[in-house]
């Protein structure tokens, strides 16, 4: 791995390291940090079951630990990404890791579900928010020419850990119970994000900007974003964010529960989780692809249709072996969704907005997931069934899907596709 300075540096790294092997090694690192990061916002839909039978408590109760933790990580990611900007990475990240590490610990160790929930409500707001916004903000200043599929890798590190983590977990509760499985979860994320933060000081070269009147200039008015106000571009985009996510949340956070009360289990469900958010790694990468061909609206449109389909189809099929076809469906359609609305601020507003605009934007998607979370299990503890929340995530993904089909419209309105080449940042 090629070196960097042994100090923090407050000055911007040569511009010629973008898109160069030292960006390839630390997009690389970065992936750890993500992985290690964030592997509370799936572990805890894994012990969802065990949580709820030990405290005793509805299925809508113990849904709000994801809820508080899924919108401590969304208002996190604002100041995390100031603090970046200000500071670098690496103190945030070492701050990151001890949230981690002190969240799962006392989780494991809490005697009521609120004393559970304000654990995860730590490790969303110091500990995984530090290994999101902020890396995918600067996984972008990192690379032009690739700086889609370079973003998709960095996000995929969040499904990486929903693949990873909840298998692990739930053999951990199935041999030394959820317990001393959180305190061996905080201990082992902590310690390796610490390690891989040194990695992490060197800051990222400053953008190349297009000429003034030049072609890559030109396509795009970025203080017109879709021929809107900043505010209201924003605004929008805000909203489809919060929409496409309290559908994704669904599936993401109740299958294991799902799978329970169909009398599967909760192994059934984390294996399908599991399978999931695999399946959304490879969404992803391809997604980051397209999204270097064809741009970030169109990329976003696509995949909000193809998940309102995967979430259709959880209505006529629950069987084990349609549920992992479905699963695995959901994952594909879904993956790349996320990471494209960073892409679509990167392309539609100045580079100088980027880093606030995209934490907001991945705020929103954050408190839809929380929100969408808790909404489930509102929903089940209401009809006794999980039939009429697939059917609400539906709406949410129908709202996403109108707002993001408005915005393509209006940019194919202004004549053409509208999105930046490679070089302009």
């Amino acid at each position: 791995m090629p070196h960097t300075s042994d100090s923090p540096t407050s000055t911007a790294a040569p511009a010629s390291l973008i898109d160069s092997r030292q960006a390839a090694w630390r997009l690389l690192v970065t992936l750890g940090l993500v992985v290690l990061g964030n592997s509370s916002m799936y572990v805890v839909s894994v012990v969802l079951p065990a949580v709820q039978a030990e405290f005793g408590v509805g299925r809508a109760d113990a849904s709000l630990p994801y809820t508080l933790m899924m919108v401590c990580l969304g208002i996190g990611g604002l100041w995390t990404g100031r603090l970046a900007d200000k500071h670098g990475l690496l103190p945030v990240l070492c701050v990151g890791a001890v949230g981690v590490c002190g969240g799962f610990v006392w989780a494991g160790m809490s005697g009521s579900i609120w004393g559970f929930g304000l654990a995860h409500g730590l490790m969303g707001l110091i500990g995984a928010s530090a290994t999101f916004a902020p890396l995918l903000a600067d996984t972008a200043l990192w690379w032009n020419k690739r700086r889609g599929i370079a973003v998709a890798v960095c996000a995929s590190g969040n499904y990486i850990a929903g693949a990873l983590w909840p298998p692990i977990v739930q053999h951990g509760i199935g041999t030394i119970g959820w317990r001393p499985t959180y305190v061996l979860m905080g201990l082992v994320c902590g310690a390796g994000m610490l390690l891989l933060a040194l990695r992490m000081r060197q800051r990222p070269p400053l953008l190349v900007l297009p000429q003034v009147g030049s072609a890559a200039a030109v396509r795009v008015d970025r203080s017109r974003p879709f021929g809107l106000r900043p505010g209201q571009a924003q605004l929008l985009l805000c909203v489809a964010g919060v929409a496409c996510c309290v559908a994704m949340a669904m599936p993401q956070v109740h299958i294991v529960a799902y799978c329970t009360d169909l009398g599967f289990g909760a192994a059934r469900g984390a294996e399908m989780l599991s399978l999931m958010l695999a399946c959304g790694i490879v969404s992803r990468i391809v997604s980051g692809l397209v999204c270097d061909r064809i741009g970030g609206v169109r990329t976003l449109l696509w995949g909000s249709a193809l998940q309102g389909v995967a979430l259709v189809l959880f209505l006529p099929f629950d069987g084990l072996v349609p549920l992992y076809v479905i699963s695995a469906l959901f994952g594909l359609f879904q993956g790349g969704i996320v990471p494209a609305y960073a892409i679509i601020v990167r392309e539609y507003f100045p580079p100088h907005e980027a880093g606030a605009r995209v934490g907001a934007v991945i705020m929103a998607t954050l408190l839809g997931m929380a929100l969408g979370g808790w909404m489930s299990g509102w929903v089940f503890d209401v009809t006794g069934s999980y039939r009429a929340a697939f059917v609400n995530g539906m709406g949410w993904n129908l709202l996403n899907l109108s707002i993001v089909g408005w915005l393509y419209w209006r940019v194919r309105h202004q004549g053409g596709a509208g999105r930046l080449q490679p070089s302009a940042g």
